[in-house]
């Protein structure tokens, strides 16, 4: 199994912000896509993400508020199919840090770079809308090749 890992931190925002921006639709929106529907403050709730290329299904497995979100893939491309998504939350002096993890895929392949990288892009998203309230998601999210 092979894992992909990030760390970011945000301030002056709070850890009750980056649970908000993990766990509803608004949140979800404003920084990962704008195409969010679902439950995601609910364990056992579905959240539909779309993008111009596909989208990915993520079931809630945990809600611990203000300290972790985890997700596991119940519908997207062969690669995530039953991977896990986790964002942990901690504070660091005057930072809010998430450590993000998208664990299980089943070997390392080029769309796993390409993702790995797409997380990044996404994870600054999420940093920019609890710094300053605006993010940058898809659509309008930073384009990397020619995979959105």
């Amino acid at each position: 199994m092979v894992d992909i890992i990030h760390r970011v931190g945000a301030r002056p925002s709070s850890r009750d912000a980056a649970y908000a921006a993990l766990t509803t639709l608004d949140g979800l929106s404003g920084w990962w896509t704008r195409d969010t529907t679902g439950e995601p403050d609910r364990v056992g709730g579905v959240v539909a993400f779309r993008f111009l290329q596909g989208g990915f299904d993520m079931k809630v497995l945990e809600l611990l508020p203000g300290e972790r979100v985890l997700w596991e893939v119940v519908d997207g491309p062969a690669e995530w199919m039953g991977t896990t998504v986790a964002f942990d939350l901690h504070d660091s002096e005057d930072f809010t840090i998430v450590l993000f993890a998208h664990r299980g895929w089943r070997e390392e392949v080029e769309f796993m770079n390409h993702c790995s990288t797409k997380w990044a892009t996404f994870l600054v998203s999420l940093k920019q809308l609890l710094e300053t309230g605006v993010g940058a998601p898809a659509p309008d999210d930073l384009q990397i090749s020619d995979w959105h």
